[in-house]
């Protein structure tokens, strides 16, 4: 054989991917493009060339486990490059860890394939430079995150989103349809639909009216969802921020196109905290446009997220907060105690609240919430529920509801007396027999 078409060995990368799920979009570029260079991607530190570590820097925690897991991959291996979030922040991790052999922020696949290009130049190979036309993803085969925007333009006090990943910045519409058909293509049931703001998609382009197969389709939440409903597979909105033109995507959910589900980060119910936080609306307006909602998707899933111990918070903001979860009844809830975030403008607001009142709050939160998740969860008993399987066992299939996300939400567990050949991804109806605070159980 001549010996320019002789197989070579190809280097071979490690990668570490931690954060939110738009961190995980950017790993998946990564990893696509190493792929389609002929790198292979391998799962241990012994049998890597090199290892990417993509970081986390939103919070104190997130900091400390990137730090670690970077502390962990040079001991390890020796030979990282960095990449993420926690890279736009200054020199932490030169000044924690000078060996690194380069540093990144976010979104910056070309800056870290030019970094790994440097140390571990590409070996061209025709027998292995093939990438699926999906791309290499993390998740399972029957889901997948698709991004449809880097950035954001708020400011909120206790986010430093904006300084690591700048302002919104819009991906063609057209671009994204492409991605979603891919992903049906390859056999994803499930598209969950991320940004840092959602509902912001195309703002910055001034829904920018573009072409897809043919068709024009604008730039724009509302549009993008309906162009979305074509594939046939369930579609899941996240991080969506109140504006009025959310009222669009409920019929839309009614209609069956997209999922009944809307992930929508409150933060809180005071309207001083919420000024302070620098975010929209009120507790009033807030519960009115609820009951809108489920009055026209009387189905609908509200999922948000709370902050408790925002500086400034007294017991009877607090209070304001709890008399809104049970006015709301919102579905599924996360809590977290407030912690200062190097670079956020709340560090300079007064009245930071004891770290025990902030967690004792968090608790008065979470039993608040159990108590209305799990009246909730019962209406479902007897009912047929439409599950998406995420594991299938012998005498048991573990799944999701529309109602639930995967990672974050609950799960339904259903009996079964034999295996009829379930795959994983596949979409059944189930009836439901018992429930608890966040997950189901159901028969087949």
């Amino acid at each position: 054989m001549n010996s320019s078409t002789t197989k070579q060995t190809p280097h071979r990368i490690g990668f570490v991917s931690l954060g939110c799920p738009k961190a995980t979009v950017d790993s998946e570029h990564i990893l696509t493009q190493l792929r389609a260079e002929g790198y292979d991607i391998v799962p241990s530190y012994e049998d890597a060339d090199l290892v990417v570590v993509n970081t986390c820097g939103f919070i104190d925690a997130a900091i400390e486990e990137s730090l670690e897991a970077i502390g962990e991959a040079l001991d390890e291996n020796g030979k990282v490059i960095v990449t993420g979030c926690l890279g736009a922040k200054g020199d932490i991790v030169k000044q924690t860890h000078p060996n690194v052999l380069a540093v990144t922020g976010p979104h910056a696949t070309d800056e870290v394939m030019s970094a790994i290009h440097q140390y571990l130049p590409a070996k061209h190979d025709p027998f292995i430079d093939l990438v699926p036309p999906q791309g290499v993803r993390l998740t399972p085969r029957h889901y997948a995150y698709l991004k449809i925007s880097e950035g954001c333009n708020h400011r909120c006090t206790f986010c430093i989103i904006p300084s690591l990943r700048g302002d919104l910045v819009s991906r063609p519409v057209n671009d994204v349809l492409v991605e979603a058909e891919r992903l049906a293509a390859a056999g994803v049931k499930e598209l969950l639909v991320v940004s840092q703001d959602t509902s912001a998609y195309g703002v910055d382009v001034k829904y920018k009216t573009e072409f897809y197969n043919g068709m024009p389709v604008k730039t724009r939440m509302t549009e993008l969802c309906q162009a979305l409903s074509q594939f046939g597979i369930w579609v899941r909105l996240h991080y969506v921020y109140p504006y009025p033109h959310v009222n669009e995507i409920i019929p839309l959910m009614a209609e069956g196109k997209i999922l009944p589900y809307l992930d929508i980060p409150f933060q809180h119910a005071s309207a001083k905290i919420l000024k302070a936080m620098k975010r929209p609306a009120c507790s009033e307006n807030t519960l009115q446009r609820i009951n809108q909602w489920r009055e026209i998707c009387p189905d609908i899933t509200i999922r948000s997220t709370f902050i408790a111990g925002f500086p400034g918070e007294t017991e009877e903001d607090f209070e304001q907060l709890l008399n809104f979860l049970d006015a709301a009844q919102l579905d599924r809830v996360g809590c977290f105690a407030y912690s200062d975030v190097d670079g956020a403008k709340a560090n300079e607001l007064t009245g930071a609240v004891p770290e025990e009142v902030k967690q004792e709050r968090v608790a008065r939160f979470m039993e608040k919430q159990a108590g209305i998740s799990a009246n909730k969860l019962k209406k479902n008993i007897g009912k047929i529920r439409e599950i998406i399987i995420d594991k299938v066992g012998n005498e048991q299939l573990i799944g999701r509801s529309s109602s639930d996300a995967p990672d974050i939400d609950g799960l339904v567990y259903v009996k079964i007396t034999n295996n009829n050949n379930y795959q994983v991804g596949d979409i059944i109806q189930v009836k439901i027999t018992d429930t608890d605070e966040y997950d189901m159980w159901a028969t087949k």
